[in-house]
């Protein structure tokens, strides 16, 4: 199906097809009486032939792909050997537009090649192809391989091997194991014609024309139809990503939850965008599941209620504001305090010099009047032109909005880009040196990333010291179905160091008053149970509170098939022994296909 992401795949392939390495070269020539699709597949990831040219290699085409770069075609061996390890499919790049139809019986003679989606730098798993071809068709009309089927008995629990430490890591050189690990038995299927049947929709379809199901329906479940990454050995082996073949238009468009019922079935690619995927020559029938976004309560009068909100890359120029007033005012019942992560300054990614983000901010408090909601006042910092990372141009930075009615902000003058706030005592109670101010912002640990927001507020006589934060994202980080196992989380590096600045700064507040209420939130852009938040709860100065939900409930955003956690708000002893906690994530986005962001907002309700 087209799309911007399989155009972008098909682009990388031409560029990969013309710098392929073999990765074995055989000693004595390949003969055509001897060659099979399985032969060329072999046992492991890569093929024993690679760089080698094949001839007269037969099958039936289950496939075409003729739109973006990546046009060619799927076939498979009708007649398959007796080894599980070996799949009897591969892809046929042809460059143009394949003169071939499914159902057509024919030989292939061309040269062997491993194509890495994406570059070698993703670390990505290679796709066995075969390139330069000459396609003979040898009649047409011929009944397609039967669907090898993919459910919750034929894919093991077991997600991956562990890599060859000689190989730094690498997979690609064992062999293939598919009855005990997930990514093996995908792997043993690559470019053969399989089936997925009655599935539910655990990521929605996307801009890309592109959802995720799962064939394992009670494989980490949440209440709403979602599947929970709870762990890094939690991976979720039954999650398989859905494309098609056929018209954009008759894609279905699905919510988490929904249901593909009947048959999907077609070629199993792998891409850079999520490895294995079915592209469907069948689809399932689309059932809807009837999923709501959620609404949160209303605070009570002595509760203060904070949230973080992720508005992504939020300009003037967008037509998402009154969606986002709306949730703001009716599904998270306005709350006291918002942090807002990605609001982007007055004229968007347009990159002219401009940093100030006065009519984006002043856009968004106006459409929350408009739907109902207080008038909220805000406090920011404009960041330094394109030293903080996003969009460039862009200029994102987070920003507080608060409920004058019920709130008071301590300004506190001193607070700009580049000057570092500090804590200070004052008659025994902890001040901030600037309100609103930037934690070390000159600090390596902020390089093009966005530095952290810290302000003073006064609800009900309390001080409370509020710190937003926007994180370094997981960009970079080598992707579940890596050929290294386990993959590299190379973001990690920053975030840490990250981490550790916004904790030291939270245990000089609490060191200079132990019952200081505090609250660090916003796009931590990592799990709750990641070394991340280990690093920002520390020895107890912070604790992540979205670990007061049951774990199927623990999850803001939607990756791959994967409920997982990226926001959070963590708060100080004080406030987590008040023992009149309440979270909530509040479901809006990350399940829908019509979202207006990729990030559920979090909401927090206590007693200071």
């Amino acid at each position: 199906m087209p799309s911007k992401r399989t155009a972008r795949i098909g682009a990388l392939t031409v560029a990969a097809v013309c710098s392929t390495v073999s990765a074995v070269v055989l000693t004595t020539p390949a003969q055509a009486d001897t060659v099979h699709i399985h032969d060329i597949q072999g046992t492991t990831r890569t093929s024993p032939l690679a760089g080698t040219k094949v001839t007269d290699v037969p099958g039936i085409v289950t496939g075409v792909r003729t739109y973006g770069s990546s046009k060619g075609f799927w076939y498979q061996d009708p007649t398959p050997d007796a080894d599980p390890a070996t799949s009897e499919g591969v892809f046929v790049f042809t460059s143009s537009a394949p003169k071939v139809a499914v159902g057509d019986s024919v030989t292939v003679t061309g040269t062997v090649s491993e194509y890495v989606p994406g570059g070698v730098s993703t670390g990505n798993q290679s796709v066995t192809e075969v390139t330069k071809p000459t396609v003979t068709v040898v009649a047409g009309g011929n009944p397609v391989p039967a669907a090898t089927v993919v459910d919750a008995r034929s894919v093991p629990d077991d997600y991956a091997p562990a890599g060859d430490t000689a190989a730094g890591g690498s997979v690609n050189a064992l062999t293939l194991r598919p009855a005990t690990y997930a990514l093996d038995y995908y792997e043993s299927l690559e470019g053969m014609n399989v089936q997925v049947t009655d599935t539910r929709v655990v990521t929605a379809t996307d801009p890309y024309t592109e959802l995720w199901v799962t064939v394992k329906p009670h494989e980490h479940a949440t209440r709403r139809g979602g599947t929970v990454y709870g762990s890094y050995t939690s991976q979720n082996t039954g999650r398989i990503q859905i494309q098609s073949l056929g018209a954009t238009a008759d894609f279905p468009t699905a919510n988490v939850g929904d249901k593909l019922t009947g048959t999907t079935a077609g070629p199993l690619d792998y891409n850079q965008f999520g490895g294995y995927t079915l592209v469907a020559n069948q689809l399932g029938t689309l059932q809807k599941g009837g999923l709501e976004r959620e609404t949160t309560r209303k605070q009570s009068r002595g509760e203060l209620a904070v949230a973080t909100y992720n508005v992504e890359n939020l300009d003037p120029g967008d037509g998402t504001f009154a969606a986002h007033a709306s949730a703001i005012v009716n599904n998270l019942n306005s709350p006291d305090i918002v942090s807002l992560e990605e609001i982007q300054d007055n004229n968007g990614a347009t990159d002219d010099g401009t940093v100030a983000a006065d009519q984006t901010v002043t856009k968004l408090i106006d459409a929350i009047v408009a739907a109902g909601g207080p008038k909220y006042d805000w406090r920011s910092i404009d960041p330094v032109n394109d030293q903080d990372g996003g969009e460039p141009g862009g200029n994102i930075r987070q920003v507080f909005l608060f409920n004058p009615e019920r709130v008071s902000f301590t300004d506190r003058a001193g607070g700009d880009s580049t000057t570092a706030v500090g804590v200070t005592k004052v008659h025994g109670k902890a001040q901030l040196t600037a309100s609103p101010g930037r934690i070390d912002p000159a600090n390596e640990a902020w390089k093009s990333s966005r530095k952290p927001l810290a302000g003073e507020f006064v609800f009900r006589g309390h001080t409370v010291f509020v710190i937003a934060n926007h994180l370094n994202s997981k960009g970079g980080d080598q992707g579940l179905t890596a050929q290294y196992q386990p993959p590299a989380r190379s973001s990690e590096v920053q975030r840490h160091a990250q981490a550790t600045e916004v904790n030291a700064f939270v245990d000089e507040i609490l060191k200079t008053q132990k019952n200081a209420d505090v609250i660090a939130l916003g796009d931590i852009n990592d799990f709750e149970f990641s070394d991340t938040a280990k690093i920002l709860e520390g020895d107890g100065e912070l604790w992540s509170a979205i670990k007061s939900l049951p774990k199927s409930q623990r999850y803001t955003y939607d990756y791959q098939g994967n409920a997982q956690v990226l926001d959070q708000i963590l708060v100080s002893p004080s406030i987590r022994r008040g023992c009149d906690l309440e979270y909530d994530s509040v479901h809006i986005n990350s399940e829908f296909s019509d979202q207006i962001s990729d990030h559920d907002p979090q909401v927090l309700r206590f007693r200071p």
